[in-house]
Parts: C-alpha cells; structure tokens; sequence
C-alpha cells in the first residue's frame, strides 16, 4: 500500500525550469547581404559578398563560411533565372484559370531563390530530386519551358511527353517530381548511394516539404545515409504550411534540420539566392569530404495556395502574404542588391526583365500550338515497358479488350 507521503501534492516542482536561452532566428530578409570590396569591371572577374549572419542556423555543425564569391555574370544569370521561372508559373497559373491544364498544379511561386540557389551552387553530375511543386528544378536542371508548359496541356512534346502532368517532370540529373508525399527521399537516398559505390564526388540533392518531413520514409532515408556515409544533402522547403495547416500545427518540431538527429544541420535563409548558393556550396564540399549526409532547413515561403485548387487564403491573411511579397520577395531582393552595388543599371536590369518575359511568353506560345495528343491505344500503352521488351499483350476486362504490342 502507497504511503500518504507519497499522495501528498508537491508545492515544489520536481524539476526546475529550463532557462531562456536567447535563439537567433534565420531572417526571410532577402536582400540581407553586404559587399566586402569594391566591384570589379569585368563581368567575369570573382569578387567576395558578406551574407547576413542570420543567414544560417546549425545543428552539431560549424557554420559555412559567411562569405561568397560571386561576379557579375552569376549575379545576372540568378536574377535572370528567377524572373524566368516566376513567368512561366505565372503562365501556368492563366493557363489553369483558362480551363487549359487539368488536375494538379503545383506553383513555386515565391519559392524560386531555393531552385537558382541550388543549380548555381552545383554540376549537371550531381543529381536532385523532388516533390511535386517541381517546375523551377525542372527549368533549372536543363528543362524548356517549352517542354514544361507542354507537359502542363498533356502534349506529346512534355517533357515526360505529356503523361506525367505538374507533379512529374524528370530531365537529366533530375529524378522528378513525385506526387507520393515524402517518397522520394528514399530514392533520393539510393542516388546517393550511387554516387559512392561508383566513386564519384557527387551529391544528391533531396528536397521535400515541411508537410512530408514527419514521414516515416524520411527518417529511415537518414538512418540508412547516415549508416553507409551517403554524399547527401536532405533539405526541408520549409514554406510554412503543409496544404492548409501551418508547420505549427502538424509538426511537434519544426527545427527541421534538427530531424536527422545523428545527422548535423544547417538551417539557411531560403529568400535569399545567395544564401541558398552559400549552403549548397558547404554541402557539397562536406560530402566530397566523405563526411556522409547533412539535413539542410530552406525556410522560404509560397505566395499561393498549396496547388491551383486551393486559395490559400482560409488558413492565413491577405496581410501576411501581402507582406511576404512586398519585404521578402527573393526576386526584388536580388535586385535590390545588384543596384546597390552597382553590378549594372536599373535599364539594364528592366532589360533583363523583358528578355526573360519574351523568351518565356514566345516558349508557352509554342507550347499552347502543341497538337493534342490522339486518343489510341498505341499512346496509352506505349511507355509501360522500356521498349523491346513488351510482353506479347496486355490484359483487359474481356479477350476483346487485350492490347497486343506489335514487335
């Protein structure tokens, strides 16, 4: 029998409180970084920025250095970039609203800086796979925007030729898009390992969302490339909400690059370009290193809803978007840098701007003049066996519903 001692409340807490500990916050600031010296003249000539130092947040991990070198030309192309992609979303965006694209759709429009950061901050021999907001990765990893916004209208010139839609999308170096929530990191995982039993120096870049980051899949990817030191970078897009729930409300911790637990972390402002390009750059060289893989947090945020059928405005205010765009916008932030430290001049900045308009207004042209695919079996059935290699039919529901392949 428990003694009275025992059921008597306490009036001293068993333990005492932890401390405040006064956090930094990684800032969504886009156009927090500063020059170190002056400018070269030539565009091509290296020269070092000092990012924010709130910049970055880590986790049983040295922060990467503080310092980028860029030139004027990678400054240029980033910003050229981003514009590209944000038309072409853009474009996708009327073109769901026209009734042209059906089913999901899935826009990144906000979210560019974590696409251009990446790409510039990589080769074409490192791989990176994704979720399904896809389209700026698919752009940036040699796509068209052409064979983009075809795949978008189900044209047999996509660039999955038509079939897989906004969520499937796959170039060179790019293993999707993937609609199943979470399940490419452990593919993203056997790329890695790829890399290592060949014995190559190159990293697969994983991404998924805040939304997937408490997947089940996902922390057996970490154990598995933390067991067999994988060259690869996981990486939260932590845009804040998963569907309509903000990261809050589903997430016990939403410190996601303290997930890997085993693995160090590295939270990085994901507003801003170079920041992105500075902590992709530290990842790489930690995995050439054959230090094994590290879980990056990229904190940015969307400016629409989850996909073109939500509209992403019942679960947070016209204000805060409004906010996001006009304080944390990725593109202007660039810009504003740029201008600042004189790489060129405002024309040629709206220069930039038209050309990148045009080019993409004259691709999605091409695009919408695509001929629609037709309506035959030998469509439909063409890309369920790599070729050669077809069974001699396909069963249907009855024997006159059979579709034979003709070798």
């Amino acid at each position: 029998m428990l003694s009275r001692a025992l059921r008597i409340p306490r009036a001293v807490p068993l333990r005492a409180a932890p401390r405040a500990i006064a956090a930094r916050s990684v800032t969504t600031n886009a156009a927090s970084a500063s020059l170190s010296h002056t400018v070269p003249e030539s565009d091509d000539e290296p020269f070092a920025i000092n990012l924010s130092d709130e910049s970055f947040e880590t986790y049983e991990l040295d922060p990467p250095p503080y310092t980028l070198e860029v030139t004027k030309k990678d400054l240029k192309q980033m910003y050229y970039d981003m514009v590209s992609i944000r038309q072409m979303e853009m474009a996708a965006d009327r073109l769901y609203k026209e009734k042209k694209i059906r089913g999901f759709c899935h826009l990144s429009v906000g979210q560019e800086a974590v696409a251009v950061g990446i790409e510039h901050a990589i080769t074409k021999e490192d791989d990176i796979i994704t979720s399904y907001r896809c389209h700026g990765f698919s752009l940036m990893r040699g796509g068209t925007v052409r064979s983009i916004i075809g795949e978008l209208l189900g044209r047999r010139e996509g660039i999955a030729y038509g079939k897989g839609g906004s969520m499937h999308m796959f170039t060179k170096g790019f293993y999707g898009g993937n609609g199943i929530v979470g399940a490419q990191v452990p593919v993203g995982a056997g790329l890695a390992f790829a890399h290592k039993y060949e014995g190559r120096k190159n990293a697969s870049i994983i991404l998924y969302g805040d939304g997937a980051s408490n997947q089940g899949q996902v922390f057996e990817a970490f154990n598995m490339a933390k067991l067999w030191n994988l060259p690869a970078l996981f990486g939260c897009e932590n845009n804040k909400y998963g569907m309509g729930t903000s990261a809050a409300r589903s997430s016990a911790l939403t410190d996601y690059y303290k997930r890997g637990q085993y693995i160090p972390g590295l939270k990085v402002n994901g507003m801003d370009v170079l920041a992105v390009k500075a902590a992709v750059k530290y990842g790489k060289e930690w995995t050439a290193a054959d230090k094994g893989p590290l879980v990056l947090e990229y904190v940015t945020y969307r400016y629409g809803g989850h996909s073109m059928s939500d509209p992403g405005t019942t679960y947070r205010t016209r204000e805060e978007i409004q906010r996001m765009r006009s304080t944390n916008d990725p593109i202007s932030g660039l810009k504003q840098k740029i201008l600042d430290w004189e790489i060129t001049s405002e024309d040629e900045l709206k220069k930039l701007d038209k050309e990148a308009r045009a080019h993409v207004n004259e691709e999605v042209a091409i695009a919408e003049a695509m001929a629609v695919p037709e309506a035959k079996p030998s469509i439909l059935f063409e890309d369920i066996y790599v070729r050669g290699t077809e069974p001699q039919f396909i069963r249907g529901r009855i024997a006159e519903e059979n579709y034979y392949f003709n070798k």
